[in-house]
């Protein structure tokens, strides 16, 4: 399956929302590599390599489209902690986790937030990544 292929195959009237967040994905982080990521879409794939010898391959971000709800996924982490935490404040009409922000339709979240969290850890890059635990 490719990216598109995934698009295509989310049902209506959710397909709109998954389509507007890819495009603001890709918008907020232009340099960002787009592609399949076991079931989601990702952004931005990295190798991490734990001091423990355990190693695997990530995205920086990942989009997945639930049956009851939209994941962004952002592997990124500042000070000790995951990027997204910084954000949940900001972001009231989703639930955010350590490194997952989910809500039900785009119409509840700040989309302009939603960009800078995305942009941001695009800057920072895999450098600053937290691969899966």
């Amino acid at each position: 399956m490719t990216p598109d292929e995934y698009l295509a195959a989310v049902d209506e009237p959710r397909q709109a929302d998954v389509r507007a967040l890819d495009a603001l994905i890709r918008e907020s982080a232009p340099d960002l590599p787009r592609f399949l990521y076991g079931s989601m879409l990702g952004y931005g794939p990295f190798h991490y390599r734990y001091a423990s010898g355990r190693e695997g391959d990530a995205a920086l971000i990942a989009l997945a489209a639930q049956k009851r709800h939209f994941s962004v996924y952002v592997a990124c982490a500042s000070q000790g902690r995951y990027l997204a935490e910084s954000y949940a404040d900001r972001l009231p009409g989703a639930s955010v986790g350590k490194s997952c922000v989910r809500f039900t339709t785009l119409a509840k979240v700040d989309e302009a937030v939603l960009r800078e969290l995305i942009a941001d850890a695009a800057a920072r890059g895999p450098q600053e990544a937290a691969g899966p635990a």
